[in-house]
């Protein structure tokens, strides 16, 4: 088996190869001189080879020493890069910060905790990868993200989930919609009515369809997408009544444009939180983060309980 070299030995070859002295190594490495001399021996025993002649006072490369102070000199380079780049992650503020968050969320929640995050951590770089929920524990799985921002996934063990709000499903109609009308919605009319819902492959799609089989109703889905913003232009228009949380369509509702009304009787809400890796320990860039949206959920859900 090879074993590495020794950098120590390696890194006093290349001062004795470039000052041809090791009276003049020894002073720049701050050791003896006879130490130096042990340190060639050791080095050239290790690889097998004599590296250095000695020509008088001069110290010269034989052409074994010259092949290995070609890659020696790119080795210690790339040590010193790695030193580099680690103590510039050690700065305040220095790092990567890699998030996986919902569409949804990604147009609603995450913009102004990133502001936030900014005046905090300034040179911090912050990668987003937009997903649904399964998506977003895939990559949260195979360590492409370090913090998801989504609905509560079922039966993952290996994930932690640090719960932020809960809101609750509404049916969305437009203004000019008979129930929007009425400020009522008839038990009968429910399964007769076209829906535009959001992704068949969603976390939102599986509730929706447990709480209509529950019900004993089945939806006439007519169209399926993934945009929130298409989803209530569509419904406007009146292409068909959507199943939305309020603080989603908070401007259409309150100008009038679209009308909420609940689902029934029982609630239909949904757990928003972070996941990440259970058992991680947190770094500062990932607690504070995570503190900030908390601060903007709360805030969410407060100005939702007031309306």
């Amino acid at each position: 088996m090879n074993v590495p070299l020794d950098s120590r030995q390696v890194r006093a070859f290349c001062v004795l190869a470039r000052t041809g002295s090791f009276t003049q190594t020894a002073r720049e490495l701050h050791v003896t001189q006879s130490g130096v001399s042990h340190a060639m021996k050791a080095l050239e025993r290790d690889v097998g080879c004599r590296l250095l002649d000695r020509l008088g006072k001069k110290v010269v490369l034989t052409q074994a020493g010259e092949q290995l102070l070609h890659h020696a000199t790119k080795i210690l380079q790339e040590m010193e890069s790695a030193r580099e780049s680690l103590a510039h992650l050690g700065k305040w503020g220095r790092g990567r910060l890699r998030l996986g968050a919902s569409t949804t969320a990604c147009q609603y929640i995450i913009p102004p905790v990133m502001r936030e995050f900014k005046e905090s951590f300034p040179e911090h770089i912050l990668n987003v990868e937009p997903g649904d929920t399964p998506e977003l524990v895939s990559l949260l799985l195979r360590h492409r993200i370090d913090l998801a921002l989504s609905l509560e996934p079922s039966n993952e063990p290996q994930l932690e989930f640090h719960p932020l709000f809960t809101d609750e499903l509404h049916f969305i109609v437009a203004a000019l919609h008979a129930w929007a009308k009425t400020r009522k919605v008839e038990r009968t009319e429910i399964p007769r009515q076209s829906y535009i819902l959001y992704a068949k492959n969603s976390v939102t799609f599986r509730l929706i369809e447990q709480y209509f089989r529950h019900e004993q109703m089945v939806l006439n889905t007519v169209i399926e997408l993934g945009s929130m913003e298409a989803t209530k232009e569509l419904v406007k228009l009146g292409m068909g009544v959507s199943i939305l949380a309020p603080w989603i369509a908070r401007k259409e509702i309150e100008d009038g444009s679209l009308v909420t009304l609940p689902l029934g009787r029982r609630k239909l809400e949904r757990r928003w939180g972070i996941l990440h890796w259970r058992g991680k320990r947190l770094n500062l860039a990932e607690e504070t983060f995570i503190g900030l949206c908390e601060s903007a959920c709360t805030s969410l859900s407060s100005r939702e309980q007031r309306n």
